[in-house]
């Protein structure tokens, strides 16, 4: 029998580091990508010496392939993957490859919300822990390449129902469930039980010593799991009330995570991170991090000297006691739930983009008791014109985000709050989030220089 043959769909991070694994490994790799690839990604698989295309899909190369690993931004309903599937080759993704070759402990995190936060922070505690640990999947390095030239003891996962979708045997000894609300419903045929199924393969190859960690509040996560048993230690996350058993829970300002021999406390305002929402993430982290056999007393250290990602409740700056804050990521109305729950102060919220089939009205009670003013940074408003006119006082709009920073602060007084979180994509004035929260920060900082203090 020849070399097993390789194709690899998709030359980003997670295409290219599994392509140089595959070839590490013995195996005749092809790689594939319809669109261009990054300058960096196509000199590394020139150096490696790796065939690839892009621009383009062969089929003659692509359908004879033994497996194939398939980037988790390419749809399963594409006719050249369905066909794939049809002849029986094997479709995985980059962790389901990646993960065949490595001891290493593996901590899955996924969630529709929370997921890259928790999995930031966990790293961070296992780090500041002592652990020796990497950080891949959804973010971060490739996977497969940290396998490749790494030997890490664990690794942070953090994982999308896309790649969790084309994983079969991978097993992971900690997994994190934070929530499921509607979200990427387009790849899931508009069946929200489709994308439930997708989270809950976190799920599979659960063995009894293995953990979940998962929030109880999440009504979803909770009816599936009343549907089937899965044989695995359960360790629940609680809002506003205690829990007897292991687990962690937020009470009175207070975070408390408890496994049978460990019981760790500490004060959310301790912490840089704020909102329930947030308090669910810490939890998650520190359970996970109680799991491995962390310390309290690196658990504490780890949360004290965490810095979350950027575009995430990211203070940018104050300007005549102003407060502005990017939550560019808020891409869907769930999200900007928990940022409008983190507000303490009156706030001036800026949202609007590209509307993903948005019910704005679970954001009613919120927006009453914290919005004085409604900014829609779109080039359709509509939908949020619509539902808010008769509720939020004041109502702008604009197409310009140095327009929208000005307006905010025009509007908000000292010790109040300019809120950039969209609940939309981004897609009709800016390449992505990242370039939408970049904006705002930057036109944040312009405008701090231009304003006299009085």
């Amino acid at each position: 029998m020849g070399t097993k043959k390789i194709v690899v769909l998709g030359g980003g991070e997670s295409g290219v580091g599994a392509a140089l694994l595959a070839q590490a490994k013995g195996f005749d790799v092809f790689l594939s990508d319809k669109g261009k690839l990054g300058d960096s990604y196509r000199a590394t698989l020139q150096q490696a010496g790796i065939p690839f295309e892009e621009g383009q899909h062969t089929d003659s190369q692509i359908l004879t392939a033994t497996e194939v690993i398939k980037s988790p931004g390419i749809p399963a309903t594409v006719p050249l993957v369905k066909a794939l599937r049809e002849q029986g080759t094997p479709v995985i993704s980059e962790i389901e490859f990646a993960a065949r070759y490595t001891n290493a402990r593996l901590i899955g995190i996924t969630g529709s919300n929370g997921k890259t936060t928790t999995s930031l922070l966990t790293y961070h505690l296992l780090k500041t822990a002592g652990f020796n640990v990497g950080l891949a999947g959804n973010i971060g390095d490739s996977f497969a390449e940290q396998v490749l030239n790494q030997s890490y003891d664990y690794y942070v996962l953090e994982l999308s129902s896309f790649q969790l979708d084309d994983m079969y045997d991978t097993h992971l000894d900690v997994r994190v469930l934070l929530n499921i609300t509607p979200d990427h419903l387009d790849r899931y045929n508009y069946d929200f039980q489709q994308y439930v199924d997708s989270k809950f393969r976190i799920l599979q190859n659960a063995r009894p010593s293995d953990t979940f960690i998962y929030f109880d509040g999440s009504q979803p996560v909770t009816d599936q799991l009343a549907k089937q048993a899965y044989a695995i230690q359960k360790r629940p996350i609680r809002l506003d009330s205690a829990l007897t058993g292991e687990g962690g829970y937020a009470l009175n300002g207070q975070l408390t995570a408890q496994t049978g021999t460990q019981t760790f406390t500490i004060a959310q305002a301790d912490t840089p991170l704020r909102g329930p929402h947030n308090a669910i993430n810490m939890l998650a982290a520190v359970l996970v991090a109680q799991a491995v056999g962390a310390t309290d007393d690196a658990i504490t250290d780890g949360l004290r000297t965490f810095e979350n990602a950027a575009h995430r409740l990211e203070p940018v700056g104050t300007i005549n006691g102003v407060q502005f804050i990017n939550d560019s990521k808020a891409t869907n109305v769930d999200s900007v739930f928990y940022a409008l729950s983190s507000m303490d102060t009156q706030t001036v919220w800026i949202a609007g983009g590209q509307d993903k089939g948005n019910d704005y009205g679970q954001l009613d009670e919120l927006v009453d008791k914290h919005v004085k003013a409604l900014i829609c940074l779109g080039v359709d408003n509509k939908k949020l014109v619509d539902h808010f006119g008769g509720r939020v006082p004041v109502i702008y709009e604009t197409q310009q985000i140095t327009d929208a920073v000005a307006k905010g602060l025009s509007l908000a007084g000292p010790g109040e709050t300019v809120l950039l979180s969209p609940a939309c994509a981004s897609f009709d004035l800016f390449r992505n989030y990242i370039d939408r929260g970049d904006q705002f920060r930057t036109a944040v900082a312009q405008l701090a220089d231009s304003v006299i203090i009085p």
